[in-house]
């Protein structure tokens, strides 16, 4: 067969010119059901094939595709499917490395094959039809026979491939074969950071058409500048002279217009609509134009809505509209990238459901019905042309190809393809030329292409970043597109009067393990500043693979895991829900940091707060205000729902009628939550949008309760210090220098000694900085005690005073620290430690004290903030309040194990047995507790969650500060006021035995 899979000048054989997506149906009812089997005219060939898979092309057996090969002893495959996930071929993680020698356009001789054939019958009712097969989706190239005649070859995995086989095909039954190879010169620039699957992975169906009928549709609007006036323009495309008749019908099914008009192969339908209902992410309201012609019926979903760039501004029909977005690969953790309607459906909305309006299609064209979806719930969708080359850059040349005319042809063709199909889709605001390809001449010539063809839409590509060193000539591009740069970065370009184009963070907040950190510097500096239309967090979904291990486990695989070479380990785990679709915390923080209302206190001490609508374009009627009022964790008072009315981008002031003391012992906050008044297609009414909480002006009254304190016995014994007291005896160690035993009523409260720990489980966010720890000896740092020493003591109580250092082998101590310890006649301890950082070290991952507690303390009773996890700076999405968890219900599961379940802003908690025995922990300042079943040794070690194995004891840490998460797995590094870099602090904790019972 012909080699056209290393050659550039043949990208297709005999395939039809891209057109816009549709289905033609027999009747408008059938169109409006948007069900495809609902056609006459429609024919899936989804289902069972018979499937060869050879390692090499050079074994595929020439005539396979003969009508009397005899395939039955072939297996059999589902399509559309990942021949990887099926058991075939190697499964292979890579992100910018090529997985095979970078030497364009050629790819390896050992190219495997996957050969497809399947039978099918043809209708006695398409007789006189124009027969047609589309192939929606398949990796990486294929070629295709039909009763064993050659119809045609295609290239480009991700847009569909068409071919009229009406001179193939016969009535009754036919034979169908495909040979899809693994790569070709398309993989070059199909090289996008994923698992890379191959085979006919998207549907595959048949289409029957009238002799004449319609080829392309291009619906374009032309709306006034205040939108009350839309001119509507429906382009059409025939195979010869047609009589069209068109019906334009409001969301209720009326008709607003008609039209009707002859095409002779080009042509046009025109009209006016007054006051038309506008398309926006918040209220997607859709027209249906139903077009006929001959006995055929196209449907297409119409939004008015204009898309512009205005004085550096980018404007959703006239209004500053801020892109709330993510990124978002097809990704199933079973299939593929195969991905099932409801899938979609599932992910949109997660994503409503957490205040995410846009999604940036990452990096190519998506199933055409998920642009469908998008339509209906309404997102705002970043189109990608199917085009990565970012292997080149670890080649020597990121800009090679881009530079490269040879290469102009495919680069366009990519353009094209996705503009064509998806054009009429009012979701889509902007193209994307690709992503991580250099930038030069042939990103120019799909951008003047674009502009060509679609002046509606704005163009971006974060190529153009200068730091990157393409071409300097960015005139076709129309946003300034950045990945991953700082707060400050995006601030300063929005100060600098000579940006006159708006910025887009294309990608930003690198959501890998446990982060991302940095919302909400982000979000403050994006509000603030007109020029800044926001961007898209990386990413979704985490992509794993659904697999066992050996002893029958299941967990979520990554790279390297088939022992893939070369591979990019975890790094595609790295969304804000897992594979499964549950989301992580951090999608909790995006949800509060991006929510459409912003809730502020104005004067607590009358109970007004503002509510300010951050919607573009919807009243805040929807929404009601929930409000309770919670002293000291309990609930002491809510009200009726208060209802809201704020116009988009303006202000409600609201007062809400609690009463509270002047004065008290007790503290009180205020808890707001907005919510939604009715049902949507994506939530139940009652969803909370967001909330916002606040400590009410309280005069603290201090309790001064006299208290008796019992006397203590104090025993020497070697190096053993024994405090006695009545119900409790604790036992310190005067040569090491902490505590290895506490009790109360002769029951143990820790497992073994009390010690400092300054290290951390490294979270995917710190795969950078855990290099600098490791080489300071941050996670091997032990305790050297200088002295231990009893510094003052009485009838009823003791301190003991301990200077000490940590420090890992080879270096010079990190730290020195002075420790005074006192225990009282109550059986409570007391710490506080002075700290003393050596200079120019590197920020501390944390600092404070970890406790080993026995079998049997399961339970966590704290006030601080919840019920989730939470860090300094990953904390916006969490309440002050009381909580009672279990410990493994403080654990957040990762796939990679690290650093989880810390919960910022303690002031008290209580880690006990579900007898309420246990210790009492509490701070003159807040702290960050941790409670697990695992230490931060055990979770650095293991590679997958599967691995760990699971302690009787519970480990508790009690930290005066752990440094942020951030967002550093691939973006800036962690903010200064987020780590932990002071080189002196102080730190006090208490720790009291107590059968909470008797409390």
């Amino acid at each position: 067969m012909t080699r056209y899979w290393e050659d550039l000048k043949i990208l297709q054989v005999n395939r039809e010119a891209p057109r816009a997506y549709y289905i033609p149906y027999g009747e408008a009812e059938a169109a409006l059901s948007g069900k495809r089997g609902r056609s006459p005219y429609y024919q899936t060939l989804n289902g069972r094939w018979k499937f060869q898979y050879q390692s090499s092309v050079k074994d595929v057996e020439n005539g396979f595709y003969d009508v009397a090969t005899d395939v039955s002893a072939w297996d059999d495959l589902t399509v559309p499917s990942c021949w990887q996930v099926k058991g075939y071929d190697q499964l292979q993680y890579t992100n910018v490395n090529y997985p095979f020698p970078c030497d364009p356009p050629f790819v390896p001789n050992e190219n495997p094959a996957g050969l497809y054939v399947r039978e099918f019958n043809i209708s006695e009712n398409w007789k006189g039809k124009e027969k047609y097969v589309v192939f929606e989706g398949v990796n990486s190239c294929f070629y295709l026979w039909i009763n064993g005649e050659f119809v045609g070859y295609s290239q480009g995995s991700r847009v569909p491939a068409e071919f009229n086989i009406s001179p193939y095909i016969q009535s009754g039954k036919n034979r169908m074969a495909v040979m899809v190879l693994k790569w070709c010169d398309g993989t070059y620039i199909e090289d996008q950071d994923l698992w890379r699957f191959s085979g006919i992975f998207r549907d595959v169906y048949l289409l029957a058409r009238d002799q004449n009928h319609i080829v392309d549709v291009f619906n374009k609007q032309e709306l006034s500048d205040d939108c009350q006036k839309a001119v509507f323009r429906c382009e059409l495309q025939t195979t010869s002279p047609l009589e069209i008749n068109a019906q334009l019908r409001n969301a209720k099914g009326d008709v607003v217009h008609e039209g009707k008009a002859m095409i002779d192969r080009k042509g046009s339908l025109e009209f006016e609509v007054l006051e038309p209902v506008l398309w926006n992410a918040e209220n997607p309201y859709l027209y249906s134009l139903y077009i006929y012609s001959g006995d055929e019926v196209l449907l297409f979903k119409v939004g008015f809505r204009k898309v512009e760039i205005k004085d550096g501004v980018f404007r959703i029909n006239g209004t500053a509209v801020k892109l709330k977005g993510v990124n978002r690969h097809d990704s199933h953790p079973v299939l593929g990238q195969t991905i099932p309607i409801n899938h979609m459906i599932k992910d949109l909305v997660l994503m409503k459901r957490h205040n995410v309006n846009t999604i940036r299609a990452s990096h190519y064209p998506n199933d055409p019905r998920f642009l469908d979806l998008c339509n209906a719930y309404g997102f705002y969708l970043i189109d990608e042309a199917d085009l990565e080359c970012h292997g080149v850059l670890h080649a020597g040349d990121y800009h090679m190809l881009t530079r490269n005319p040879d290469w102009e042809h495919a680069f366009l063709e990519r353009a094209i393809r996705m503009v064509e199909r998806d054009k009429n889709h009012p979701s889509i605001v902007m193209w994307s030329l690709g992503n991580e390809s250099g930038y030069d001449m042939n990103h120019m010539a799909m951008a003047r292409w674009i502009k060509g063809r679609d002046t509606s839409r704005p163009i971006h590509y974060e190529g153009v970043d200068p730091r990157h060193k393409g071409s300097p000539n960015t005139e076709v591009i129309d946003v300034e597109s950045r990945m991953y740069s700082s707060p400050a970065y995006i601030e300063n370009y929005a100060k600098d009067e000579n940006s006159t184009k708006p910025m887009f963070l294309c990608e930003y907040s690198h959501a890998m393990g446990n982060g991302p950190g940095d919302l909400k510097d982000y979000w403050d500096i994006i509000y603030k500043y007109p020029k800044l239309m926001g961007g898209c967090v990386w990413e979704w979904s985490d992509h794993g693979i659904k697999t066992q291990s050996a002893n029958g486990t299941q967990y979520f695989a990554y790279g390297g895991d088939f022992g893939d070479q070369p591979n990019d380990g975890n790094f595609c785990i790295d969304g804000l829900v897992g594979p499964d679709r549950k989301p992580h915390t951090g999608l909790l923080e995006l949800k509060q940091v991006i929510a459409p209302i912003r809730i502020e206190a104005e004067d607590l001490s009358k109970g007004a707060i503002t509510v300010t609508n951050l919607f573009d374009f919807t009243i805040l009627s929807h929404m009601e205000l929930t409000w309770k009022i919670e002293k000291d964790g309990q609930l002491m008072d809510q009200g009726e729902p208060i209802q809201l009315h704020a116009l988009p981008h303006t202000a409600q002031q609201v007062s809400i009628p609690y009463a509270i003391p002047s004065q008290s012992h007790s503290r009180y906050f205020l808890t707001v939550s907005c919510r939604s008044k009715w049902d949507t297609r994506w939530a139940e009414a009652g969803h909370e949008i967001c909330f916002g909480q606040f400590e009410l002006p309280v005069h603290r009254l201090q309790e001064h309760k006299a208290q008796s304190i019992p006397a203590i016995h104090v025993n020497s014994s070697g190096h053993q210090l024994s405090i006695e007291g009545f119900d409790f005896k604790h036992i310190f160690d005067m040569y090491n220098g902490v505590f290895i035993k506490v009790t109360k009523h002769g029951l143990d409260m820790i497992d073994s000694p009390v010690k400092f720990n300054i290290w951390r489980a490294p979270t995917d966010n710190d795969r950078k900085i855990k290099h600098s720890w490791m080489e300071e000896g941050y996670d091997r740092a032990t305790m050297h005690v200088y002295s231990s020493e009893i510094t003052n003591q009485t009838d009823t109580s003791v301190e003991i005073e301990v200077k000490f250092s940590l420090g890992g082998y080879i270096k010079i101590p990190i730290l020195h620290g002075v420790a005074l310890w006192k225990v009282d006649g109550t059986g409570e301890i007391s710490l506080q430690v002075d700290i003393t950082v050596r200079e120019s070290l590197v920020f501390l991952p944390r600092f404070g004290l970890q406790l080993t507690m026995p079998q049997g303390t399961e339970e966590v009773e704290y006030f601080g903030l919840g019920p989730h996890e939470s860090y300094i700076d990953k904390r916006q999405s969490v309440k002050k309040g009381k909580y009672l968890l279990t410990v493994d219900e403080m654990f957040e599961n990762y796939i990679m194990p690290q650093e989880n379940g810390s919960r910022y802003g303690t002031e008290w908690a209580i880690v006990s047995n579900e007898q309420g025995m246990g210790l009492k922990f509490s701070g003159s300042d807040d702290f960050s507790i941790h409670a697990a079943h695992y230490t931060p040794e055990d979770l650095t070690r293991a590679a997958h969650d599967y691995e760990l194995v699971r302690r009787q004891e519970t480990i508790v840490h009690l930290d005066y500060k752990i440094s942020g998460v951030g967002s550093n797995s691939c973006g800036p590094e962690l903010l200064e006021p987020y780590r932990l870099d002071e080189k002196e602090f102080k730190f006090e904790i208490r720790i009291k035995p107590i059968f909470k019972e008797d409390e």
